[in-house]
């Protein structure tokens, strides 16, 4: 999978779970490097904690890289919910669901061996 269409599966899924919410207001960041790349979306929809440590835990799934190349190019087209988060998060290297105001921020880091997330990161006082 070519790293424009993994791009544009991850917006388009995390579009849709953010929007299922209806927020007034959605941001989606980008910052890629050669060897990685740090998405940030930020809506206003409040989440209880339960939802916040549910979606952090299914973005942190177990890494299965044998299978992420594969079922990754099903995400978004057979199946529903969650199990689409859960394709997701055998590709993505680490994740982080915070509450920001009334909303949420989710912070989405892939990359190689090499690729250290916490080179990527919006600081809290920016964002």
């Amino acid at each position: 999978m070519k790293r424009k269409d993994l791009i544009l599966k991850l917006i388009g899924e995390m579009t849709s779970y953010v929007l299922d919410k209806d927020p007034m207001r959605m941001v989606i960041s980008l910052h890629q490097e050669e060897d990685g790349l740090h998405m940030a979306i930020i809506d206003d929809s409040p989440r209880t904690d339960q939802e916040i440590a549910d979606l952090e835990r299914t973005l942190n799934s177990r890494k299965r890289p044998e299978l992420a190349a594969y079922y990754g190019a099903m995400t978004g087209h057979d199946l529903l919910g969650s199990s689409r988060l859960d394709l997701m998060g055998w590709q993505i290297k680490h994740s982080d669901v915070t509450r920001m105001g009334e909303g949420t921020k989710i912070d989405l880091w892939l990359g190689g061996d090499r690729f250290d997330s916490r080179n990527f990161t919006i600081p809290k006082n920016k964002a």
